[in-house]
């Protein structure tokens, strides 16, 4: 029978988080979904267990917790570790560029550094003060979308994605942080039914897992939708796709940006003279690139490769 470290008598949060550390440790689990330690995600489930804002005062933690308090955190941290269900899933919200989003299983875990670029309004790729349509490509929990809205506050925003479950998740999030007057939620394979619209911004966190890692996925990732997660025996079914509609839906000053994870020498050995931008990122995260309008159009040949970091 697995050793169970038995909760502190009248614990603190202080102690309380300690203890799901241990538990969370002895138990194996496996972290990435908004957090990537034992640590952390006890400090994620603990607070939401007692109602407790992350920048609490010091004096806060070390207070005794109450009956119910302790209940419901123990509760949290049984069935993290039995489920193996990510914490946000069980929480029910992550945050994405500073903004709380309800997510379940329907949609993907808010995690992508697009977050950093979203925030300074996609700059310096393009002036912010001059966007005035962002397309978000597999929106799911309409993270990306609403945070582009609010960046850019004269913008009008499309959000795709294929998945009708997902569309019910993004729905919810763009009614609660009240930008359904210019975020349009779209069920469709990439790009919205509008050919005719042109967009200042394309930005997609699209699937990029190649199959044989789907395959391999701990219990953790399961609980995601791999409709969001898997593509193709090389990662870049859909980043295939995108790129080769993407110039004709670009205003003239248009840029592309699309998270790849960790497939950027794969898709620079398949698109050799494409002059992939890699975000360099200051909170962590890799494997996003920036293109230019001009830069699709047309698709350049085989010969030649360019690597620039910004």
């Amino acid at each position: 029978m697995p050793f169970t470290v038995p909760v502190p008598p009248l614990p603190t949060p202080r102690e309380l988080v300690l203890w799901a550390e241990q538990r969370f440790t002895t138990a194996g689990l496996v972290f990435g979904h908004g957090t990537d330690n034992a640590r952390d995600e006890a400090v994620f489930l603990v607070f939401h267990a007692l109602g407790l804002a992350f920048d609490c005062e010091e004096a806060v933690l070390d207070r005794p917790c109450d009956a119910a308090g302790v209940a419901a955190a123990t509760a949290l941290v049984d069935e993290r570790i039995h489920s193996r269900r990510p914490a946000a899933y069980l929480a029910g919200r992550m945050w994405f560029a500073g903004l709380e989003f309800m997510v379940d299983e329907r949609v993907l875990v808010p995690r992508s550094p697009i977050a950093e670029i979203v925030e300074r309004g996609f700059a310096p790729w393009i002036d912010p003060g001059t966007v005035r349509r962002v397309l978000d490509i597999g929106t799911g929990s309409a993270c990306i979308a609403v945070a582009a809205a609010l960046a850019l506050p004269r913008a009008r925003v499309d959000a795709t994605d294929v998945s009708a479950d997902a569309l019910a998740v993004a729905r919810i999030n763009v009614a609660r942080h009240g930008v359904g007057d210019r975020v349009r939620i779209w069920q469709a394979d990439l790009f919205p039914p509008a050919p005719r619209v042109r967009y200042d911004v394309i930005v997609s966190n699209p699937p990029y897992v190649r199959d044989v890692e789907v395959a391999a996925f701990p219990p953790e990732y399961r609980h995601e939708p791999v409709l969001g997660l898997a593509a193709g025996a090389d990662g870049l079914d859909c980043v295939r796709r995108i790129l080769a509609g993407a110039a004709r839906r670009l205003s003239a000053h248009g840029i592309l940006v699309v998270e790849i994870g960790g497939e950027a020498g794969t898709i620079e050995r398949a698109f050799p003279r494409l002059p992939f931008i890699w975000v360099e990122f200051a909170r962590g995260g890799e494997g996003v690139f920036v293109l230019r309008r001009q830069d699709l159009e047309p698709l350049p040949g085989p010969a030649g490769r360019h690597r620039r970091r910004r």
